[in-house]
């Protein structure tokens, strides 16, 4: 069975039509289901690499004007530290899937020198294609309210105190983002 779509020309509905009648359609789906307007992020990770997925997810959320929080927990801490230009780097060993200019064995990546010169190439690249940086990308989900969450733990753990951390960050253990988290429709481990 096939179903004949009519064209707005058929249907005279103008693009301002369009758009509002998709508004009304998110809004309803919304009030059905208010957890789709949460968004909870969990980061993990603390190298250059391991800091965009939660930011830029994060923010598209909140773009899309979901309530978005991220949880930052053990090394991920390293993203939200006050000295995160010099905590986030790239280990070619660590992550043998990273591309290099020229074909290398484990053991020249392994070399002294080898992580700044990967953390060097990887910035230049984010650089090159014009992505925004980690404190542009930290910047734009404070601008869109997007909440920071430090754990509380890690930075006990870890010897941190909460003057280690860009301003913005709240703190928090595990059972207060799982209040956050709960509420979320969508609920991202990175």
């Amino acid at each position: 069975m096939s179903i004949e779509i009519p064209t707005p020309e058929q249907t005279h509905l103008t693009e301002d039509d369009v758009r509002r009648i998709v508004r009304e359609e998110v809004a309803r789906a919304f009030k059905k289901d208010p957890g789709s307007r949460h968004a909870a992020v969990i980061a993990s990770k603390g190298t250059l690499d391991w800091a965009y997925p939660p930011l830029i997810l994060a923010t598209a959320a909140a773009a899309a004007g979901m309530q978005t929080a991220i949880f930052f927990t053990f090394y991920g801490l390293n993203i939200i530290h006050k000295d995160a230009a010099r905590k986030l780097k790239v280990d070619p060993v660590g992550n043998p899937a990273m591309p290099m200019p020229v074909p290398m064995p484990d053991v020249v990546t392994a070399m002294p020198g080898m992580v700044s010169l990967a953390s060097k190439m990887m910035r230049s690249r984010f650089a090159k294609h014009n992505v925004a940086t980690v404190a542009d990308l930290l910047a734009s989900a404070r601008e869109l309210d997007v909440r920071l969450i430090g754990c509380q733990m890690t930075i006990d753990v870890f010897g941190y105190t909460q003057d280690d951390f860009i301003d913005g960050v709240e703190f928090g253990g595990a059972a207060a983002f799982m209040s956050v988290a709960r509420r979320s429709h969508v609920t991202i481990f990175v």
